[in-house]
């Protein structure tokens, strides 16, 4: 019997965060009774109002918890929750202090191993062992586990039904044809699919089928922006107005089709096919989408450029691979949307 509150700490990123999901709800399923308190962003916390029996922590980087004093103060208000244990699912400077601290008040620790040996064997130019990391979701149930709790993902997870979410109340016309997301951007160029290659996914998809699309800042919205006028069919997220009908509004979708990026893992919690173009970065990083299918993926060309990946998060250029996302052709991956749509 595993009584008392369970800190989790994730702060960033998104994407992170969202796969953390599956295995939360896992924990809610066996452990009704239980509570937990995920110590996160402020901005995250759509993410888990499913839950009955989770509690969000308000994280504030920008003032009351920034820098090192900030941790102290962090650790000053979660103490005082009175934790039984801690599953830390982030392990960078600021939760490994923090993880530090409550063991010197006798509070069990949990951390998640990153297998930074394996990600750099992975990712080195030289000697690279290309091989499948274990998937982050699994790392993530293996730090709740060594706490005490028994959760498997392949047999304890369920997932819930779509966000209820009334299209109609924007003017939209569905009158036939699936809803179909696609989220064309990513944070690093290196895990980006070409524009002008996606503007046509985007131009045939949209033929038959209702698109929204997804993005953020100034560059992604003025490129939605201009391709929901152009095209009939295709729609911007930013009629959302939010987050939390975002999400909404991707638990309905018959399709995502995304980058290496937040959107895919937050389709993939509620059981959306997704759809995965990979640049820089690789399935074997262990990023891959909940309940993932390896028809889905499609990755650069490791033939013309073995040095894929190069890095975890794709935040690594490589000269002469500015292109090396153009050797996926974008006519497989229409014929895989016909597929599944």
């Amino acid at each position: 019997m595993i009584n008392g509150k369970t800190l989790i700490l994730r702060f960033s990123s998104l994407g992170d965060v969202a796969m953390t999901n599956p295995v939360i709800r896992c924990l809610e399923k066996k452990y009704p009774n239980n509570k937990f308190i995920y110590v996160t962003r402020p901005k995250f916390k759509p993410l888990f109002e499913e839950f009955k029996n989770v509690e969000i922590f308000e994280l504030d980087l920008k003032k009351r918890h920034k820098g090192f004093l900030g941790i102290l103060r962090l650790f000053s208000d979660l103490i005082k929750l009175r934790p039984s244990r801690v599953a830390d699912l982030h392990s960078v400077l600021r939760t490994n202090i923090l993880s530090f601290l409550f063991r010197i008040f006798f509070i069990k620790v949990s951390v998640i191993d990153k297998k930074r040996k394996d990600r750099k064997a992975l990712t080195r130019k030289r000697n690279k062992i290309f091989k499948p990391l274990t998937p982050v979701h699994f790392l993530y149930q293996e730090v709740f586990n060594k706490l005490g709790f028994t959760i498997d993902l392949t047999k304890d997870h369920i997932f819930p039904p779509s966000k209820a979410f009334n299209l109609k109340t924007y003017d939209l016309q569905i009158d036939s044809g699936k809803l179909v997301g696609i989220a064309p951007f990513a944070k690093h160029a290196g895990k980006m699919y070409p524009l002008d290659l996606m503007q046509k996914i985007v131009s045939y998809v949209q033929d038959k089928h209702i698109v929204f699309l997804f993005g953020f800042g100034k560059f992604e919205m003025d490129t939605i922006n201009r391709w929901s006028k152009v095209f009939k069919n295709v729609n911007s997220c930013d009629f959302l107005n939010g987050f939390e009908n975002e999400i909404s509004l991707i638990s309905n979708l018959d399709l995502m089709i995304s980058m290496d990026s937040a959107n895919g893992h937050i389709a993939s919690i509620y059981n959306v096919p997704v759809i995965t173009i990979w640049g820089l970065t690789h399935p074997y990083t262990g990023f891959t989408t909940f309940n993932s299918d390896t028809e889905n993926q499609f990755c650069v060309d490791r033939e013309k450029f073995p040095l894929v990946p190069n890095s975890i998060y794709g935040n690594k250029m490589i000269k002469g691979y500015e292109n090396s996302m153009r050797t996926i052709n974008f006519q497989d991956v229409l014929a895989r949307i016909n597929k599944l749509i």
